[in-house]
């Protein structure tokens, strides 16, 4: 059975804390689904990776989650270039035949998820991936679709969304406006 996330207005989303419990049902459901002992999270850096830590434990997920940082394989580098804060990515299990959930904070164009599965692929060639994101901001410009999601925000926020982990590990969702400094 299919589970529909529920929709927010960017006025009206509900603290990170209700939307983490609503995405690590919703991870527990993709977990059952798939052969037990052969699934591994991997969150994106920042905000997938602390969502990737806390549900591994509060999943009971043996191990530790991988993590990336996408930077080298965003297609927007010669662009913007380096993000100042270049994380290493960690992948402490083998990829080849895995099957594996991807986790992020904000799903937004698809494209920092086509670079996780780009980078993900250097590893070997998984049995499966998967998408699990916090939020589903829509404006997709890749044919990307989470399988579990926290909620959606429709319609899409102007500014970003952004997660920050506090002292306690408890998570805080805030607005960030775009500036227009021309």
């Amino acid at each position: 059975m299919s589970h529909t996330p529920p929709v927010y207005t960017p006025d009206a989303l509900p603290d990170a804390e209700t939307l983490y419990a609503s995405l690590r049902e919703a991870v527990r459901r993709e977990l059952a689904a798939l052969p037990a002992g052969a699934v591994h999270l991997v969150g994106i850096h920042s905000g997938g990776a602390w969502l990737a830590e806390r549900l591994q434990a509060d999943l009971g997920l043996p191990g530790k989650p991988g993590t990336l940082d996408i930077s080298f394989y965003r297609d927007d580098f010669d662009r913007i270039g380096l993000h100042s804060q270049v994380q290493p990515s960690d992948i402490p299990f083998v990829v080849a035949d895995a099957h594996l959930i991807v986790v992020d904070d904000v799903l937004f164009t698809g494209r920092t998820i086509r670079a996780a599965m780009n980078e993900l692929f250097d590893y070997g060639r998984p049995a499966s991936i998967r998408l699990a994101v916090l939020l589903d901001r829509g404006g997709r410009e890749l044919p990307v679709a989470a399988c579990a999601v926290g909620a959606r925000v429709e319609p899409a926020p102007d500014g970003s969304l952004v997660l920050t982990r506090q002292e306690d590990g408890s998570f805080a969702l805030a607005l960030e406006k775009e500036t227009d400094d021309e």
